[in-house]
């Protein structure tokens, strides 16, 4: 059975996709079967792989509102161990087509529970919102990791995504874990960086990754070429610090 895990985190800019790609890519290297899920209308984890989203006639947008067979929406990636479900702007539309839906906030997880025998990870890029799309993203996984970057105002908001994780428990998904608070865009030289990893290690203590993704120019400049950073420079610090975050959640 595989794991499912919700990468979630409704501010933007704080390495949610690059972290989504590059889990999903770092655990596909592992050779674990591995399925990237784009919830994210933006589509960047998507083209982060390759794909460009407007060519694609099959999306998960078809998969959740016209109701076509996941496994026709589900792409081989340039990686051994590595399948996408790519996104699409139309996306944007599906949270109000699945406002009167029956068990709206269980779309993703009936999607999920027809393919899962077939990966051993699933790693779902929610939207940088608490919206439908992200709900129905914590009640279809089993684990949710948050990305916090080592900036001003990092816990600004985190409140009220533990908050909705905490509602998502109590009334669709009882069994959610935090996977882990994970720190990104880390530079040890900056001592506002240092203060934030000491305030977030207060707050959720044993929680916290042990890995810190840190401000890497090779992970910046991976998406723009269509790859994981493991593929566009295996020896970079970026692809390094997600094959140990890899190991890090094979071995929990």
């Amino acid at each position: 059975m595989s794991k499912t895990i919700a990468i979630a985190n409704q501010k933007g800019g704080v390495g949610k996709t690059t972290s989504s790609v590059n889990i999903a890519a770092s655990l596909a290297a592992l050779e674990k079967n591995v399925l990237l899920i784009d919830m994210d209308p933006q589509s960047n984890a998507s083209t982060g792989l390759g794909f460009d989203t407007k060519e694609l006639d099959n999306t998960i947008y078809e998969v959740l509102i016209d109701e076509i067979n996941p496994n026709d929406a589900i792409l081989k990636t340039e990686m051994p161990f590595l399948d996408l479900l790519p996104s699409h702007i139309n996306l944007v539309g599906a949270e109000i087509e699945l406002v009167n839906a029956e068990n709206r906030e269980s779309a993703l997880k009936n999607i999920i529970s027809k393919i899962n025998k077939n990966y051993d990870y699933i790693v779902i890029d929610c939207p940088p919102s608490l919206g439908l799309l992200t709900l129905n993203s914590l009640t279809a996984a089993n684990s949710v990791l948050i990305p916090v970057q080592c900036e001003y105002y990092a816990l600004d908001g985190l409140g009220q995504l533990l908050n909705t994780i905490s509602i998502v428990r109590n009334h669709l998904n009882p069994s959610l874990e935090l996977e882990g608070v994970l720190l990104t865009m880390y530079d040890r030289r900056l001592r506002l960086a240092n203060q934030v990893v000491d305030e977030v290690k207060s707050h959720f203590g044993d929680k916290v990754f042990k890995t810190i993704i840190t401000r890497n120019v090779r992970l910046s400049e991976s998406p723009s070429h269509g790859k994981p950073v493991i593929l566009y420079d295996i020896l970079s610090t970026g692809s390094q610090n997600y094959i140990s975050l890899a190991k890090e959640i094979t071995e929990a």
